[in-house]
């Protein structure tokens, strides 16, 4: 059996080392620019607020809003991943300001065109729910589920805190921040969110840029 050259042997490694080098040194750099640095080229790129870590999401299957013999299924317990998810939680009752957000995801999601099969939307719904008329007439693509008990993991989740463009952090102790819709990636992480009184038009713009850098979803 013949042996291998020692010499041939650590050239090969040093080429393979270095291809290696070559491919994840730059990845590495914008990493550590991006996130040890908090450096932006060219100014703020995301509109909402980034959670930093993404928080990967527990699978939890809840009840469907919904009419006839399908009232009161589960959802499958990966119901936030495969697809890049709008979450909006807030009262059944659904007043005001839940119908303006609910709308505005629509159209954001309307406004996405071809890409708009990628992304779904999600609304978890407190106390007193709700008026499933309405919620087809207007929302047939929206996912409407209970917040019942086994939701406690995901809420949790979203008590915690974010980091807004200033670099602050901001925590809402105790509850679930009011009014926000929350950005999940295909994988089932929690990446960002967005405040009641967020532009959809940067919503859209985020939605757009993570769509087109992404293989999933």
């Amino acid at each position: 059996m013949s042996q291998h050259d020692p010499v041939q042997t650590r050239s090969q490694r040093r080429v393979l080392i270095g291809l290696a080098l070559l491919f994840f040194a730059p990845l590495a750099l914008a990493f550590y620019l991006y996130y040890g640095l908090d450096w932006r080229p060219g100014g703020r790129v995301n509109h909402g607020d980034l959670i930093e870590p993404p928080r990967p999401l527990p699978d939890l299957a809840l009840p469907r809003v919904s009419e006839g013999a399908a009232a009161g299924w589960p959802t499958s317990p990966d119901f936030l991943k495969r697809k890049w998810t709008l979450l909006y939680w807030g009262p059944g009752s659904c007043p005001a300001r839940c119908r303006t957000d609910l709308y505005n995801t629509r159209q954001v999601r309307t406004a996405l065109g071809r890409d708009m099969s990628r992304v779904q939307r999600v609304f978890i719904a407190e106390g007193n729910c709700c008026d499933a008329d309405l919620l087809r007439k207007q929302h047939p693509d929206l996912i409407t589920v209970r917040a019942t008990p086994e939701a406690a993991p995901l809420l949790a989740l979203l008590r915690g805190p974010v980091r807004n463009d200033a670099g602050g952090r901001r925590a809402d102790a105790g509850r679930v921040p009011t009014d926000r819709v929350y950005l999940i990636d295909p994988l089932g992480n929690l990446m960002m969110s967005y405040a009641a009184d967020a532009r959809p038009n940067g919503m859209l713009e985020d939605l757009k840029r993570l769509l087109r850098l992404s293989s999933v979803g």
